[in-house]
């Protein structure tokens, strides 16, 4: 399954609301499952971004939707990055000439 990598910074009103954070994660956890995916592991962050969250999820379609949903709630803005295992970087790297 397509592993993708998110990075999340709060909003205005995201930080305000970051004591109900936990619950709006775990709430996206299960939506995850939910939708065939599951979410490997979310990190408060130090630096750029604020959270960067490792998920398993069947297809860009589905990450697309999660991602728009989590947006319409107004807590988080993304930048989303599809990551590539060992496995597959490999067969990438095979395939050039």
């Amino acid at each position: 399954m397509p592993i993708y990598i998110t990075l999340y910074n709060w909003t205005d009103q995201g930080i305000h609301n970051v004591k109900d954070a936990p619950a709006r994660i775990r709430q996206t956890c299960q939506s995850a499952e939910a939708g065939g995916g599951r979410v490997l592991g979310v990190f408060l962050t130090m630096g750029q971004y604020d959270l960067v969250a490792i998920s398993e999820v069947p297809d860009d379609e589905t990450y697309a939707a999660s991602l728009l949903a989590q947006g319409m709630m107004g807590n988080v803005r993304s930048t989303s990055l599809r990551a590539f295992s060992e496995e597959e970087f490999e067969g990438i790297v095979g395939r050039l000439p």
